[in-house]
Parts: structure tokens; C-alpha cells; sequence
């Protein structure tokens, strides 16, 4: 049956219709926010996926270009794989859905967030957002929390819900929360430099908003929502639990407090084969090959409880640091010559390479998307191989994970980038993760300020980036132990993986993934004031010490970049019929020229030479002749009437036969031919079409 709801959302209509589209979906509704249309769909399989201990969930954002009235470029004609920017949205609406379905539930579950159209105001990952949570409440599937999702811009000094065109231009911050009535459960932003209190105040007030549509979500469910669906749970037995604690609890617990990850990874393993042969000695083989998923499940939760327990029971961490102890760091820049900056960053285990090139303004990446974004001249890519964790197996293209490290460090460091007027490069950083212990994405961060202060980039300050982990008593958020720059053991299994990245001054970026049911405003006061300490420090002590400035060079690999204005109406003076001028100055000079509409350009080379001459010559096609001017000429054709002389390249003006000596001259040819060099002065210019003529009288001896 086919229903409408509206409510007011952040000043805007927000229209929800359910009943009418997908009817085979077991939750669907179509949501409208201004002229921003999206459909969302949520679907169950009848039956669990059998041998895996996770929640398989998949979320896809599927952006359709019909939606901004564009046909795709190329030659299929239709969309291809997701965009970096669909794969983005599509990370943000898991994290916080993920959490809240019951932990014994291993039934497939996807969501599909449609858009149908796009309104340049309106941002379609909200509404998308929403129509997920509004979908898994109105369906048959067993999730019941109320999830809402906002966004934050920061306009003049004013925090503004959900910003349109103009404000996101002008924001200097673009915060995304979701939350349940009750608690925060997903942050994401990226910020130019803003301080931990501003920050914590645009939180509070999207939660402020999002607490008035959790109500609006809970309505529509009482109204249309479906009675949840029974599922078979996949809770390990308290049986299997009690044997695996009775058998391994004390050597489990040996095992964890391995400082080093090697060690303790083998430990771990041994571990698991005593239980594992413990239990097939008092069951049998067969019951071993009946239970063997719920014993390996019975296992992670007691080396899970074991890592908890030290935290918050004894305050010990698994490798013996102290809650805010940041683990042992170096930094290194300048490792290979060829390239144009390079660095190394290690914190523990984890260590990153990071490179950096520098190439021209025709570099730069481009878009056939529904986002207004057109094109990037900064890019951050990261690349986590097999080998970082020790694993044997073939490296593949970039997963959902790598693009979303990729870009939050990219978001990170993009506040501090120069304009192209002050560094007229396109920048692209790749962050090599060579071994990973937890927080990479962070390590990338560090990698990457590093490199490209070793390329020479001006950057307006330098970034570091921290995680703080969160260990909680069940769940209570008012029970907690937080700690510090957290490794892969106390990521798996505490509650919280809290990132910040920023300079001196502020915040430049926030990923929050998190595990139980959301935090308090007091749990991200205090992440905010861990990692605002731990960035000081590695600033301080590591990063500056290694590089304190950009270097005042670029590396002599680097292309050099010219910048010379023309009048705009001289462009196609530099192009020329179907680019023969251009491709004639490329081919000759051995640069890259481009060439923007207000007359800007910009050559690029590696010689200076041969810059220097590419610059020469644009400059002399884009002259003007000047009225009275004298200059020396090249008669390019003769005529019975005079010769044409060409005075700048392309500018041919006309040379009067009786204009040629202060004699008289019978026939041209007796004078001139050409190629010959003369000295000319422009006597006259037509201000209609530009043409001009030329006289050599006094000028030239005959």
C-alpha cells in the first residue's frame, strides 16, 4: 500500500514514499529531499551463509548520470564500475548500520541506495543514508535501531546542517555524523584547521537534528514497518565456551602479552591447536568436523576477552605500553633520487612509504560523475600489499578499503596543498604500506607530509594523523578505558578505532568506526584531546626533526612550470588551425603546454632552455603590433603591387611597392625576395579586422 510521509529536516522538505516501488525488496522506500531522488532498497537471503563468523553485508550507491542529465563518455555509453566518490558513500552508510545488527546474525543482507536525480543543493548521500536506515526498519530484517544521518558545513564562522552549493564551496568544513537517538556512531569530516571544540559543537548540533528524524523513522516503522523476521542464531554455545576457557584461559593469556606481533601471532596459533586437539580428544574427530567453525569462533572470542580483560581489569596493554604511550617512531625522507620527493614513516610494525610526483596542470584527474566536482589536482593513493601482514597470495586491484584510506588521507592533507596560482603543479602522493600493525591510514598521513616537503611543495603546515582505541565494560560508554595509538590486536578487538588528522592549529580530518552501539560526547571530547596531544608529539619530536620546511627547490627531475598571461583573445594565435601551432612549439621546445580561458598559461619542461624558447615564442605570437613600432621583418611572399612581410610569427602585414625605398622601385623582384630580413614600421592599422601596413622608406638603403 502505497504511503507518503514528510517532516521538515534540517530547513528542508524530506519526503519519504514507501509501498509504491520494489515491491519484492524486503524494505524499500523512495526518498525525496528537495529534487534530490533516491531509491533504496534492502533485501535478506532466506537462509544463512554457512562457515563464516561475520555479518555479510554489502552496501552499494549506485550513481546513474541520467540523474544530472549526462550520457557517459566513452565508447560503451553506460556507467562502469563504481567511482571512488559511489565506493565513499557506500563506506559511510556501513559503518554505522553495521554495528547495530545482531551479533548472531549471519543471514546475506544487502543495501542499495539508487539515485534517480540530483539536486546541485542537495547532496544525495544523505537521503541515501536515511532511506538505508528507514529501509532496514520497515522490512522484515532484524534491525531495530533508529539511525539518522546529518551533514555540517562551517560558512563565516557559522555551522550550517546540510549546506548547499554555495555554502560547500565556501565551508571550511564538510562533517558527516550519524547517530541513534542516544549515542554518535559514525564521524567523518574533513576541515580546514578546525579546532577540537568546534568540532565537538557541529557534532552536537547534527545530533541535536538527527534525534528529530529518528522520531520521523520510528513513525513511518510503527505505521508500514513489517514484524521482524526469526533467523537461526550463531551464537557459540555456552558449553564450547566454557571448554575453551577451562583449557586455554591461561595460556591465552601468555600468548597476547608477546610484545612483539610475530611472536605473539605464533603463540596465538599454538594456542588454538592445544584447544583444538584438546577438544577432539575428549569429542572425537567427528565432532571436531561438525563444530570446528563454532570452536574457532569459541576461540577468537576468548583471545578477544583475554586482550579486554588486561585493559580494563589490570590497565595492561598487550605490549606493555601505558595507556597514552605512543609506540617507538622514525621518519625518513629522501630516499631515492629519481623521484621527485619520497619518505618513510614507521610507527612500531607499521611503516609507510610514500612518494610524490609532480606533473603539469594537464595532469590533473577528471570526472564523468554526479558530483560537482570536475576535476582534482591533488590525489592521494594508497596501496596495501599481501606482504604487509605477512600473507602469501596475489596482489589485486584496490578494494573498498585502500580507496577509503586513499582518500581520508588525501582529505587530510588537502587543507594544506597550495593554490595552483602559488604551486601551478598537479600533485599525486602514493602511500606503499610496507608492514601494517594498525593505523596505516594514519601512518599514510605522516608519509606522505613528509614526502612532500621533500618535494619542494610548499605546504601551508605540516599534518600528522593518531588513532585512540576505546575498551568498554559490555558496551557501557560509561565504564570505558581509552587508549592511545592502537595496534591490529586492540583494533580487532576493542570497541573503537577513533582517527584524527590536523596540523598545529586544528583538525584537517575524522574517520570513527566503531563497534558497539555508539559514544557519548565526553568519549569524543577526550578522543579529541588524546590525539591532539599525540599529533603535537609526533610533530614535534619525529617529523620536524627529519624535515623542519619544504625543501626550497624542486627535485632537478621535477618539471619546471612557467606561468605567462596573454590576452584571451589570443589563444587561438597559440593553437592555430586545428592545433598545427601548438603541436609545432611542443615539438620543437619539448614541453607541455596548457592553456586556460582567462588567458593563463602554463609550459611545462625539464630543460630551461628550452622553456625559456617556448615561452619566447608565445609571447612574440601573442604581441601586439603596435602603431609606429619599427621592426625586423621577413618578406614571406612578393607580389607586383608589394610583398608580404611577417613581423611577429603569423602577423604578415602589407609592404607597398612604392613604399619599399625612398626611390622609386619599378618591380619588387629588383628589391626583394623572399626570405630576405627588412626593417619595417607599422604605418597603419585597420581596428576592423587588424590588418596593417608597412613602410621600410628611411629605413632602408636601396
Amino acid at each position: 500500500m502505497y504511503k507518503k510521509f514528510e517532516m521538515l529536516f534540517a530547513g528542508k522538505p524530506l519526503i519519504i514514499e514507501t509501498g509504491k516501488m520494489a515491491s519484492l525488496a524486503n524494505g524499500s522506500c523512495l526518498v525525496r529531499y528537495g529534487d534530490t531522488a533516491v531509491l533504496v532498497n534492502a533485501t535478506m537471503s532466506k537462509e544463512p551463509r554457512e562457515g563464516i563468523d561475520f555479518l555479510p553485508l554489502s552496501v552499494d550507491y549506485e550513481e546513474r548520470l541520467y540523474a544530472v542529465g549526462k550520457i557517459p563518455g566513452g565508447y560503451i555509453k553506460r556507467e562502469g564500475r563504481p567511482t571512488t566518490k559511489a565506493i565513499l558513500v557506500s563506506r559511510v552508510i556501513d559503518r554505522p548500520m553495521r554495528p547495530l545488527f545482531p551479533k548472531d546474525y549471519r543471514n546475506d543482507t544487502s543495501i542499495s541506495a539508487l539515485v534517480l536525480a540530483v539536486d546541485p543543493d542537495i547532496l544525495p548521500e544523505v537521503p541515501a543514508s536515511l532511506g538505508a536506515s528507514i529501509a532496514l526498519n520497515i522490512s522484515d530484517i532484524p534491525f531495530t535501531a533508529l539511525v539518522g544521518t546529518v551533514k555540517v558545513g562551517l560558512v563565516d564562522g557559522e555551522l550550517v546542517l546540510n549546506p548547499d552549493l554555495a555554502q560547500r564551496e565556501v565551508s571550511k568544513l564538510d562533517l558527516t555524523v550519524s547517530a541513534t537517538p542516544e549515542k554518535v556512531c559514525m564521524i567523518e569530516a574533513g576541515a580546514s584547521e578546525v579546532p577540537e571544540e568546534k568540532m565537538l559543537e557541529a557534532i552536537k548540533l547534527a545530533h541535536t537534528e538527527i534525534k528529530k528524524v529518528c522520531e520521523f523513522i520510528k513513525q513511518i516503522r510503527e505505521e508500514v514497518g513489517k514484524e521482524k523476521a526469526e533467523y537461526p542464531s550463531f551464537e557459540v554455545s555456552e558449553d564450547l565456551v566454557e571448554f575453551v576457557t577451562t583449557v586455554a584461559q591461561e595460556k591465552m593469556k601468555n600468548a597476547v602479552l608477546a610484545v612483539e606481533k610475530t611472536e605473539r601471532d605464533e603463540k596465538v596459533d599454538e594456542v588454538n591447536q592445544f584447544a583444538k586437539e584438546a577438544y577432539i580428544a575428549k569429542f572425537g574427530q567427528e565432532a571436531y568436523d561438525e563444530n570446528s567453525a563454532m570452536l574457532k569462533e569459541a576461540l577468537y572470542k576468548l583471545e578477544k576477552k583475554t586482550v579486554r580483560n588486561l585493559v580494563l581489569q589490570e590497565g595492561k596493554r598487550v605490549d606493555g605500553r601505558a595507556l597514552d604511550e605512543i609506540r617507538p617512531l622514525a621518519a625518513e625522507v629522501g630516499l631515492f633520487n629519481r623521484v621527485h620527493g619520497s619518505a618513510m614513516f614507521t610507527r612500531g610494525k607499521t611503516q609507510v612509504l610514500s612518494m610524490v610526483t609532480l606533473g603539469s596542470v594537464s595532469d590533473e584527474q577528471t570526472f564523468d560523475g554526479i558530483d560537482e566536482e570536475e576535476t582534482k589536482r591533488y590525489m592521494h593513493h594508497y596501496n596495501f600489499p599481501p606482504y604487509s601482514v605477512g600473507e602469501a597470495r596475489s596482489i589485486r586491484a584496490p578494494g573498498r578499503r585502500e580507496i577509503g584510506h586513499g582518500a581520508l588521507a588525501e582529505r587530510a592533507l588537502e587543507p594544506v596543498i597550495p593554490s595552483k596560482e602559488e604551486f601551478p603543479y598537479t600533485i599525486r602522493v602514493v602511500s606503499e604500506v610496507l608492514s601494517s600493525n594498525g593505523s596505516t591510514s594514519q601512518g599514510s598521513v605522516c608519509g606522505s607530509t613528509l614526502a612532500l616537503m621533500d618535494a619542494g611543495v610548499p605546504i601551508k603546515e605540516p599534518v600528522a594523523g593518531i588513532s585512540t582505541g576505546l575498551f568498554t565494560k559490555e558496551g557501557d560508554t560509561t565504564d570505558y578505558i581509552m587508549v592511545t595509538d592502537i595496534q591490529g590486536i586492540e583494533d580487532f578487538f576493542g570497541d573503537m578505532d577513533f582517527k584524527v588528522a590536523g596540523t598545529k592549529n586544528g583538525i584537517t580530518a575524522i574517520q570513527v568506526d566503531i563497534k558497539i552501539d555508539g559514544l557519548t560526547y565526553e568519549i569524543i571530547e577526550e578522543a579529541f584531546a588524546r590525539t591532539k596531544k599525540a599529533r603535537q608529539y609526533i610533530l614535534d619530536e619525529i617529523m620536524l626533526k627529519a624535515i623542519d620546511k619544504p625543501r626550497p627547490q624542486l627535485s632537478k627531475y621535477a618539471p619546471k612550470i612557467e606561468i605567462i598571461k596573454v590576452n584571451p583573445e589570443k589563444i587561438r594565435d597559440i593553437i592555430g588551425t586545428g592545433g598545427k601551432t601548438i603541436n609545432k612549439i611542443i615539438e620543437e621546445t619539448d614541453v607541455k603546454i596548457d592553456i586556460e580561458d582567462d588567458g593563463t598559461v602554463y609550459i611545462a619542461g625539464v630543460d630551461q632552455e628550452k622553456l625559456d624558447r617556448a615561452i619566447e615564442i608565445i609571447e612574440s605570437l601573442t604581441r601586439e603590433v603596435e602603431l609606429n613600432q619599427v621592426y625586423m621583418g621577413k618578406v614571406t611572399k612578393i607580389m607586383q603591387f608589394g610583398a608580404l612581410v611577417e613581423i611577429l610569427p603569423g602577423r604578415e602585414g602589407l609592404l607597398h611597392i612604392s613604399k619599399i625605398s625612398n626611390t622609386r622601385v619599378n618591380k619588387v623582384e629588383d628589391v626583394l625576395k623572399v626570405g630576405d630580413d627588412i626593417l619595417v614600421k607599422v604605418t597603419e592599422i585597420n581596428k576592423e579586422d587588424g590588418k596593417f601596413s608597412l613602410t621600410a622608406k628611411d629605413l632602408m638603403k636601396v
